[in-house]
């Protein structure tokens, strides 16, 4: 019988916006279908999750699917930290597709080195001041509330930084969304506080918890991009085996060439170590954060969706410049490569667990 699981996604166009996309699934009950037990504090379920990436990354574009998926692996997870009615309120909003929020972490001076961001959160006894600004956050333009991290002290110690609840109509906050035709589905834009009071009640978990939290949390993220790369690639060599296989090349088709085989073939190989990879490595990340694992996941997928995307804009020829068609996508798609950690900043996290993975490799009684 067919899945008709993700049906209530078929309504909308395949030009839906991302927050078209979160408010059809969350207005169907499928964004819980993401987290053990249906409960966002429980934690991500890995093939909810990735059964929910499927089903959006086959219907709509990458930057509605970023959207998506921000928010399930990382914006909820954090959001569901915060025990004040303000954080209960805007969770329930959230996961119930009435309302999208952005994860503001990247800041305008620091990009993902988070430990020099200068956004600042001043706590005192009668509330919160927020000052500062974030770039290129995917549901700025679309957000009710942004999940801002802010540093409360001076320095780079982790324990100088927290997370807030900022509403998108507080006074002070201003949004302007980004010039990338790419990503305008997915919101991306860039926020600025100038000033911002809120109350105590919006700031979201523990004082000084805000790195911690973010750590544990973005290996989920990790996570959610490499199932997501795996579905994207599948979808990619599926649509392109078809291309090859009806382009007429002399008396037979390009899929008869053996050259053109053998570099769709070599595609299928990367797709099949990615998907063990996240086999592998999905229980680790979900389950108990392991970050080494979660950064494995992200160099694989960054270089596995750009071996596979570049290999099919080749074997496209013209037709892959049509608009909306592979080099499209192909351009896209760069983003396995950088968001979430470029992969250069993931693979010195892997350097210098450098020990430990070779340990794990070691059969039992091969090890020097």
């Amino acid at each position: 019988m067919p899945d008709t699981r993700h049906a209530p996604l078929d309504a909308l166009p395949r030009t839906a916006g991302g927050a078209r996309v979160w408010a059809a699934l969350g207005g169907a009950g499928l964004l819980t279908g993401a987290y053990r037990d249906g409960e966002v504090r429980s934690g991500i379920d890995p093939e909810g999750l990735a059964a929910l990436l499927t089903a959006v990354d086959a219907r709509f574009s990458i930057a509605s699917t970023l959207s998506v998926s921000v928010q399930l692996a990382t914006a909820l997870p954090v959001l569901a930290a915060g025990r004040t009615p303000v954080a209960r309120r805007a969770l329930d909003r959230a996961r119930t597709g009435r309302a999208t929020v952005a994860l503001a972490a990247t800041d305008v001076t620091a990009g993902t080195d988070l430990t020099a961001l200068r956004t600042q959160v001043r706590i005192e006894d009668d509330g919160l001041e927020v000052t500062g600004g974030k770039t290129w956050i995917a549901n700025t333009t679309t957000a009710e509330h942004f999940l801002t991290l802010a540093r409360h002290r001076p320095g780079r110690h982790f324990t100088h930084f927290t997370w807030v609840l900022v509403p998108a109509d507080a006074p002070g906050v201003t949004v302007r969304p980004a010039d990338s035709a790419l990503f305008a589905d997915s919101g991306v834009g860039h926020v600025t506080f100038d000033g911002v009071r809120l109350g105590r009640d919006h700031l979201l978990g523990r004082v000084g918890f805000g790195l911690p939290l973010f750590a544990r949390h973005i290996g989920t993220e990790r996570l959610a991009g490499a199932q997501w790369g795996v579905a994207l690639c599948r979808r990619v060599l599926a649509d392109t085996r078809r291309h090859l296989t009806g382009r007429a090349h002399g008396d037979r088709t390009l899929w008869d060439l053996d050259p053109v085989r053998q570099r769709f073939a070599a595609c299928l190989v990367r797709v099949r170590e990615l998907d063990a990879l996240v086999a592998q490595l999905q229980e680790p990340v979900a389950l108990h954060h392991d970050a080494t694992a979660a950064a494995t996941l992200k160099a694989a997928a960054g270089s596995a969706v750009n071996h596979v995307l570049t290999e099919c804009g080749q074997l496209w020829g013209a037709a892959g410049f049509t608009t909306g068609g592979i080099q499209e996508v192909r351009a896209q798609a760069a983003l396995f490569g950088i968001g979430g950690g470029a992969t250069e900043v993931v693979l010195g996290t892997l350097a210098d667990a450098a020990d430990s993975v070779l340990a794990d490799l070691a059969a039992p009684g091969t090890a020097p």
